[in-house]
């Protein structure tokens, strides 16, 4: 799963809302999709860039990513590269392709059964699951200092 951060939770969220909000949804097209909305916020493309982009080679996000290399130079290997950077790893595409990751179906709980990878509000629901479990492993992974002798301050 990706990689904890608050760059890429507050992505995550505004994609929801994005998607949530906005009529353009369609997952058939691969800027107007689940992974071409998260790419949208990350890169900053249009989603018509996206696509252009993407129909330089052939296949899905699921697919292009599985066969991502880095030094390609197909602008769509730049922007896997860039959504890496962000913190996803390759499995988060498929994994958000088809609303997949058993973590974040499992956060769901009785939501996450039969998700349709396609429906808007499951897209959403998905979404924004993944990035509360991205926040509660950030909050985690937070060391605060030891704060011995501070009661003898306060008195």
């Amino acid at each position: 799963m990706a990689k904890a951060n608050l760059f890429l939770i507050q992505t995550l969220h505004r994609a929801a809302q994005k998607i949530a909000k906005n009529t353009s949804y369609q997952w058939g097209h691969m800027g107007s999709c689940n992974c071409g909305h998260l790419a949208q916020e990350i890169t900053h493309l249009s989603k018509g860039d996206i696509h252009a982009h993407a129909m330089r080679k052939s296949g899905d996000w699921s697919e292009q990513s599985e066969e991502y290399c880095p030094q390609s130079g197909y602008p769509m290997d730049l922007m896997i590269s860039q959504m890496l950077d962000a913190g996803l790893d390759i499995e988060d595409f498929k994994n958000l392709e088809k609303l997949s990751d058993h973590h974040v179906i499992k956060a769901l709980g009785k939501e996450g059964t039969n998700l349709s990878y396609n429906k808007r509000d499951d897209v959403v629901k998905y979404m924004m699951a993944w990035a509360t479990l991205l926040e509660e492993e950030l909050v985690a992974s937070i060391k605060l200092p030891e704060l011995a002798g501070l009661e003898s301050v306060a008195t």
